[in-house]
């Protein structure tokens, strides 16, 4: 079908006035031979969203290369298709969702709920936009076959996504292979078959009750009681226009921290995202709000939490008579929350078959603190659809800010308990007269000093990605900025059993690596660089050099 033919079909099923009105126009221009509203359409209509393991993401708009109405009715039918398949004769699974403050995500939500309802499922809707993680938890304290998250998280302001989790066996964690290939059939099936609103909808679902928020309130404001030491602390919190702050107000005064100083013109939902070009704590510019707000109220610390709250960034003083501040990386929240979670488990008594986990692209210190405790220690590809399925799970964590710190509650990567986690953290370093420089500097001289860094290679072409890592393969370097390569590891030919994907790792003299992956959602080349020095400054030092010799290892390809 050309694209002039799929956009007709496509408006005579779309509900969205909006999107009908949008693409009425670009149909129009291009049937009158405007170039850009022609390659428009072309674009609109030439591929669809692919359906993975990340479940749907994409921007806003009409077309089947859009996030739309039309799209995420596709989208619910098919997985209500996939939940009946899998039920028992005579089961009505359950199927919980839930929305974020991004434009249309109450609208997605809503839709689903009724094609849920409508294809006889016990569809359950959270009473309103609230983080990711009230959703994951949700998934697990209502026993349901499955949850639908509507949230791009720290995606641009015009993106949306469908996030989808499985319960049972899968205990509430983000769908894996096989399951996302098969609801992707059942999905395309129903694309297939034509028009949406022919799908049966009801009304019939059902509003979680306020107690499920409550129980999520308590299980999270468990995860770190406040010590005494936490009185009377000074911090700033932004919600980065995103959902946290309700929820996150509520577990710390269950909890019993002191409320932050809020970054006001962060605090509220707002799909438009007006403070930020890109609402995620690690670009640059995001947190500068925060740092002002820090700056003014003599704060020790600060806690961002991204739009739809399942990610973390720490911020501290940078030590400097300007009155700077540091957003500390991933690897080292990770790295502070993972030590953490071992100390609890190792106070608990006996560790065997209890373990740590990370993303391979994450820190290898997270391995020293598991060696270090007597706990296993799994690395895994990344995405915590499989951080969460680590054997006997105690703490899990990937460089990009997100953390798992309350597995029998959550499985998947939560912003707001690792917030109260670290809360915990400072507070016992309060007690004693440090901070979180402290902490740091006490990890370090505890299990070595470990330093990361990383080189992104944005493209035109995805074919030049292919093109990078045939010649890294073919043939392999033997040194990277003076440091030797002892050894390589292909993870596309990984034994069953292992992590296995289009992963490149080096392992350099010293215990240096280098990880060299395609991005999975950006067209992109990363590169991940991990060493271990003697002291912070040598190891910032060798991660500088290191980073050095990859641009130059890159340019000579």
């Amino acid at each position: 079908m050309d694209a002039v033919a799929a956009a007709s079909a496509w408006l005579a099923q779309d509900p969205d006035p909006v999107t009908r009105e949008e693409l009425q126009a670009v149909l129009e221009a291009a049937q009158e031979g405007d170039a850009a509203a022609i390659a428009d359409l072309d674009d609109r209509f030439s591929t669809r969203l692919a359906f993975g393991t990340a479940g749907l993401r994409g921007r806003l708009g009409a077309g089947s290369n859009r996030m739309n109405r039309v799209l995420v009715a596709q989208a619910a039918a098919g997985l209500a298709a996939y939940l009946v398949e899998k039920a028992a004769p005579g089961d009505a699974p359950t199927v919980v969702v839930g929305y974020d403050g991004r434009r249309n995500s109450d609208v997605f939500a809503r839709d689903s709920a009724e094609i849920f309802a409508g294809a006889g499922l016990r569809a359950v809707l959270l009473p309103r936009l609230l983080p990711t993680p009230v959703l994951a938890f949700a998934v697990r304290h209502l026993d349901a076959a499955a949850g639908v998250m509507v949230t791009a998280s720290h995606n641009p302001p015009d993106d949306n996504g469908y996030k989808v989790y499985l319960g049972g066996a899968d205990e509430g964690s983000q769908i894996v292979p096989p399951a996302d290939a098969e609801i992707a059939a059942h999905i395309q099936r129903v694309a297939d078959e034509g028009d949406v609103a022919r799908l049966a909808r009801s009304v019939g679902y059902e509003i979680a009750p306020e107690s499920l928020v409550e129980a999520y309130v308590e299980a999270t404001a468990a995860v770190a009681p406040a010590p005494e030491s936490a009185a009377d602390t000074t911090w700033v919190y932004t919600a980065m226009h995103g959902v946290g702050w309700e929820t996150f107000a509520r577990i710390l005064d269950a909890a019993g921290y002191p409320r932050p100083v809020p970054v006001a013109a962060q605090l509220e939902p707002d799909g438009a995202f007006p403070t930020v070009a890109f609402p995620n704590p690690e670009e640059p510019g995001a947190m500068d709000l925060a740092f002002e707000a820090a700056r003014e109220a003599g704060a020790e610390f600060i806690i961002a939490n991204d739009p739809d709250a399942d990610r973390l960034a720490v911020a501290i003083p940078d030590g400097g008579a300007e009155g700077g501040w540091r957003r500390l990386t991933g690897n080292q929240i990770g790295l502070l929350l993972g030590w953490r979670a071992a100390r609890l488990a190792a106070a608990e008594g006996d560790v065997s078959g209890r373990s740590l986990a990370c993303s391979l692209v994450s820190s290898p210190g997270l391995g020293a603190v598991a060696e270090h405790f007597g706990l296993d220690f799994h690395t895994t590809l990344t995405g915590f659809k499989w951080i969460s399925r680590a054997p006997g799970l105690v703490f899990g964590f990937e460089e990009a800010l997100g953390y798992l710190v309350n597995p029998d509650t959550v499985r998947d990567k939560d912003g707001i308990s690792a917030a109260i986690a670290m809360l915990g953290l400072i507070a016992e370093a309060r007690g004693r007269g440090g901070s979180v420089a402290d902490l740091l500097a006490e990890f370090g001289d505890t299990f070595g000093w470990f330093a990361s860094d990383q080189v992104s290679v944005r493209v035109d072409d995805l074919s030049q990605i292919g093109r990078i890592m045939a010649a890294l393969r073919a043939q392999h370097p033997s040194e990277v900025g003076g440091i030797a390569v002892e050894r390589v590891e292909d993870l596309a030919e990984a034994p069953e059993g292992e992590p296995s994907g289009d992963v490149l790792r080096f392992w350099l003299e010293g215990g240096s690596r280098l990880i060299v992956r395609p991005s999975g959602t950006e067209p992109k080349l990363k590169l991940y660089l991990d060493v271990r020095g003697d002291s912070a400054d040598d190891a910032d030092a060798r991660a500088a050099a290191l980073a050095a010799g990859t641009r130059a290892l890159l340019d000579a390809l």
